[in-house]
């Protein structure tokens, strides 16, 4: 099936690529919209069974993805100004319900995933609402100010069926203190969810936190569609 385009009236872009069949699963990702294609091929070269793909772009990654305010990451950016709720409010009213209308119904079950800040705002989403069953937060930014601490004392919205981390292997040779915790983050917090009893897989990939960003997405999106909700 053709992929097809929204522009909300705010500047912010849905692109989806529906599957044939309305019940399978809808995955929706933030990021740029241009990466749907790109996204949907390696996916295809994987082998990952059929979904629903939905990629939200046109972003303010600072404000739309951080669950409350921080300081910024690197000097001359703007600090994180804690748009996640907000944001989320946006998808669940009004993308997932033009998601839906395209593809013909309810799909089995949805997951979010995302890349980075967005990798973070897929499991943030999780604690806020039970839309989502599954979620991948890849290279995500777990060294954010407070939310292990967050995710540790605070519970699912609805328990996930299954969860996909990781991290690059020299993602925390870092000068930068901020970010130096990612690893540490990500396996805690992947213990942590384990000793609540849910499937998680956590891997390391080979590079720095820009390498292969789509391929590493695409690994996570495909653990996710596996049946058991992880990576086989």
């Amino acid at each position: 099936m053709s992929w097809e385009q929204k522009v909300f009236p705010d500047g912010k872009k849905a692109a989806l690529w529906p599957d044939g069949d309305p019940a399978s699963p809808l995955i929706l990702v933030n990021g740029f919209e241009e990466e749907t294609a790109p996204l949907r091929e390696a996916l295809a070269a994987l082998g990952a069974p059929p979904c629903h793909l939905l990629v939200v772009g046109g972003l303010d990654w600072n404000r739309d993805l951080s669950p409350w305010d921080a300081p910024a990451a690197f000097r001359g950016e703007e600090p994180f100004s804690g748009g996640a709720d907000a944001h989320l409010r946006f998808l669940l009213e009004e993308v997932i319900p033009w998601a839906d209308a395209r593809t013909g119904g309810e799909p089995s079950w949805r997951g979010i995933a995302g890349y980075s800040l967005a990798g973070l705002f897929a499991l943030y989403a999780l604690y806020r609402c039970g839309s989502f069953r599954r979620a991948a937060s890849v290279s995500g930014s777990l060294w954010f100010p407070g939310f292990r601490a967050f995710a540790e004392t605070h519970a699912f919205a609805c328990e996930p069926d299954g969860l996909y981390l990781s991290v690059g292997d020299r993602e925390e040779r870092t000068r930068n203190p901020m970010l130096r915790p990612v690893r540490e983050n990500m396996e805690a917090l992947a213990a942590h969810w384990r000793q609540m009893g849910i499937p998680v897989t956590s891997e390391l990939n080979s590079g720095n936190h820009f390498q292969d960003a789509v391929g590493r997405l695409a690994r996570g999106i495909r653990a996710m569609l596996s049946p058991a909700g992880r990576a086989t």
